[in-house]
């Protein structure tokens, strides 16, 4: 019932049901996927942002921002207007010829990977902005007087020297993706839940509050590990530089 008390009994549950391992399963991929999708985009713009003239970055950075000055529900639901069956991407499709009929995009894994990849874009180009704008030019200059070609200066030099801002990047992605609710809930389709979605269900609907508290103490487990991987590869490199 509701007011039963957690016991070790609904963590035997969550991992005897499939609903739940599923839902767990599919978050984890989800948001690695996307975390994925969120560097190979974030890191182009990060790394052309660092390299533009200093009077035209705080620009670029508030390029980056300005969505955050609009309610992220609004944004979402911008989407499912954009996304619809007779909707502003159907609409330019058809236009220029490039589907004849248009396109189921809303309530598909295509509409949820967009909206996460919209959302969190800002979170991975901003700590890899900063990280890569306080690099010098001298460190590639430097690598091209030892006969180094851009590309073997870029992955010899600055990705090695960025790698603390893509940690940051990829947990302030990854860990809010994996739990994840409103973006799945609003643009994803309903054959595999993700386990915020899993988490509302139990809560609100279902309103077993053992059970929903057990799941949401193993998404806590789960988090948790990359932050101490971070953690301590952060704590090994400082003892390098020492």
């Amino acid at each position: 019932g509701a007011f039963d008390a957690l016991s070790a009994d609904n963590f035997k549950l969550i991992f005897g049901d499939h609903l739940y391992v599923v839902s767990y399963l599919r978050s984890l991929t989800v948001a690695a996927l996307s975390t994925a999708i969120l560097l190979l985009i974030g890191y182009p713009i990060a790394y052309a942002m660092a390299r533009l003239p200093r009077r035209w970055q705080p620009l670029a950075m508030m390029l980056v921002i300005v969505p955050f000055w609009t309610s992220f529900l609004i944004r979402i639901y911008a989407w499912i207007n954009i996304l619809q069956h007779d909707g502003l991407l159907n609409q330019l499709l058809l236009a220029l010829h490039i589907v004849s009929k248009p396109v189921v995009w809303l309530s598909t894994d295509t509409a949820m990977y967009v909206g996460i990849v919209y959302s969190y874009l800002p979170f991975m180009v901003l700590p890899l902005y900063a990280t890569l704008a306080k690099l010098p030019h001298s460190l590639s200059e430097a690598a091209a007087d030892l006969g180094a070609s851009p590309r073997q200066a870029f992955w010899l030099v600055t990705f090695p020297l960025s790698l603390p801002g893509i940690g940051a990047g990829v947990l302030l992605c990854f860990i809010p993706i994996v739990g994840e609710f409103v973006i799945p809930d609003l643009l994803g389709g309903s054959t595999s839940p993700m386990i915020g979605q899993t988490l509302w269900l139990e809560f609100f609907t279902n309103r077993d509050w053992p059970v929903a508290s057990a799941l949401a103490v193993l998404l806590l487990g789960v988090l948790l590990l990359p932050l101490l991987i971070y953690e301590r590869a952060q704590r090994r490199q400082l003892e390098g530089r020492s």
